[in-house]
């Protein structure tokens, strides 16, 4: 970066940040938004209330009371966050990503905190647990929303709550319910997410799962090795055929007496018949320091199982790592039939961009550097870092600028065979999937993007042949441009 652009910041900055200017009534905490943001965006080695305070030339009571007296709305500073996205960056390939993360703290005054599963750390830890969603497009990506998780023993404990300014009607919620919060004002504020993801811990549940189904959202989202479904989808009875059976009365549909029952993965992986006669695909996922990552990956019918009963047809991709075969995970995806395989993939391997914002906000940005003791200050604090978080991302995006394929598609970096989805069965009329051990090829054209060209019903062409579309970047980092 030469001199010319870094003179450059500053008016982008103040012009970028006018955005906003509409969520505070006086001129007074627009200039401490301005400074907080700077605080941010500096080399400052801790970047909590004092120490950006004196660099601004404040005293640190000005900023303490920007984020817990001062008037002004900060959640039109979110929706207005969330808006300039949808309307800046829309994209066909956007993903968002659901996660949480950990904030190490002493004492026991900030809201949220008390001894549970730091991933910050890596161990359990005395810590504040946010959830966010992140928001993935091309070689752009950012955090839209965050929100504190409230344990238990913080609800249960109404004084406390009242103490740390916590709202009444924010109670204990799983981790799941305040992601679909999070997707639900995305969505409101008119952000499209074509995909979106999670890991294990949301994967467990399956009504979170079913909630995105309910919302017509399409998904990839990992599962655990314990959680059940069906590969063949098991027969049903409608009503009862003996007219004088005594007792109680059984509801229908029901599964029939001999259906099998529900599976986990990790069994079907192993003692299906289904699975283990079709053959894993390599896939090239990223570039890492220690070389390319590459997996393999295979991918059939699921039923999952809703008040027990099979919901319609979904998919179970496994995909093992090649250089260390006994590492396996599973996703449980929603997507349409002739979905390319490799379009999975990628959105299930998405997680590293919500990482990697987590990493950015935390070591450049200071995230966890809060040291507040009331839930307004902390909620205006994850606002207000997402926001710079939305400087940076624009302005590496504008100078890097977003490096495609003549087709319009992110680069590739693939570098191994085909990736579409291998089936065990071609459904047909009547007939359930996986009933049949033949391997075939889903045809894709039907979902395609791209024009494809004919080809025989045994050998169907793909809309990405031969190219997995893992795209992946770098967020601008501070050092790069304020030193």
């Amino acid at each position: 970066m030469d001199a010319k652009r870094i003179k450059q910041l500053k008016p982008m900055l103040n012009k970028y940040l006018r955005q906003f200017d509409d969520c505070f009534g006086r001129i007074e905490p627009t200039e401490r938004l301005k400074a907080y943001v700077t605080g941010q965006l500096s080399d400052l080695q801790r970047k909590s209330i004092e120490p950006m305070a004196d660099a601004a030339g404040l005293p640190p009571r000005n900023l303490q009371q920007f984020l817990s007296l001062h008037k002004w709305d900060e959640m039109r500073m979110r929706d207005t966050l969330q808006q300039i996205v949808a309307s800046q960056h829309q994209h066909p390939y956007s993903v968002g990503i659901f996660d949480e993360t950990g904030h190490p703290k002493k004492g026991d005054k900030t809201p949220g905190v008390q001894r549970q599963w730091c991933g910050n750390t890596g161990k359990k830890d005395n810590c504040v647990v946010t959830v966010h969603l992140n928001y993935t497009a091309g070689d752009f990506h950012c955090l839209l929303d965050g929100e504190l998780f409230l344990p238990e023993s913080w609800a249960d404990d109404p004084l406390r709550c009242k103490k740390a300014g916590i709202p009444q009607h924010l109670t204990h919620r799983p981790k799941w319910q305040i992601a679909l919060e999070l997707w639900e004002r995305a969505v409101a504020n008119g952000i499209r997410f074509e995909w979106v993801g999670a890991d294990e811990g949301y994967g467990k549940v399956p009504e979170f799962l079913f909630h995105l189904d309910d919302r017509g959202q399409r998904y990839v989202v990992e599962v655990p090795v314990i959680f059940t479904g069906w590969l063949v989808k098991p027969e049903l009875l409608h009503k009862e055929h003996h007219c004088n059976r005594m007792g109680r009365k059984r509801h229908f549909p029901r599964l029939k007496a001999k259906s099998a029952s529900a599976s986990s993965v990790k069994q079907l992986l192993l003692h299906s018949p289904v699975l283990r006669k079709m053959r894993w695909e390599k896939f090239h996922i990223k570039d890492t320091t220690k070389g390319p990552m590459v997996w393999e990956a295979k991918a059939v019918r699921f039923y999952l199982k809703r008040d027990g009963l099979p919901t319609r047809a979904h998919w179970l991709i496994i995909a093992r790592n090649v250089e260390n075969p006994k590492e396996v995970k599973y996703f449980v995806s929603n997507a349409p039939d002739g979905t390319p395989l490799e379009v999975l993939l990628h959105v299930g391997f998405s997680r590293w961009h919500v990482e990697r914002c987590f990493e950015d906000e935390k070591s450049e940005l200071g995230l966890s550097h809060f040291e507040v003791r009331n839930y307004k200050s902390l909620r205006r604090h994850l606002i207000i870092t997402a926001v710079s978080h939305l400087f940076l991302a624009k302005v590496h995006q504008k100078w890097r600028g977003e490096k495609t394929r003549p087709d319009g598609l992110p680069g590739s970096h693939s570098i191994f065979g085909a990736g579409s989805i291998v089936v065990a069965d071609k459904p047909s009329a009547g007939k359930a999937a996986g009933t049949n051990s033949r391997n075939y090829y889903v045809d894709a054209t039907a979902y395609s993007p791209l024009p494809v060209a004919e080809a025989e019903p045994s050998a169907v062409t793909y809309p990405f042949p031969g190219r997995a579309k893992f795209f992946w970047c770098r967020t601008l980092h501070r050092a790069d441009i304020f030193r």
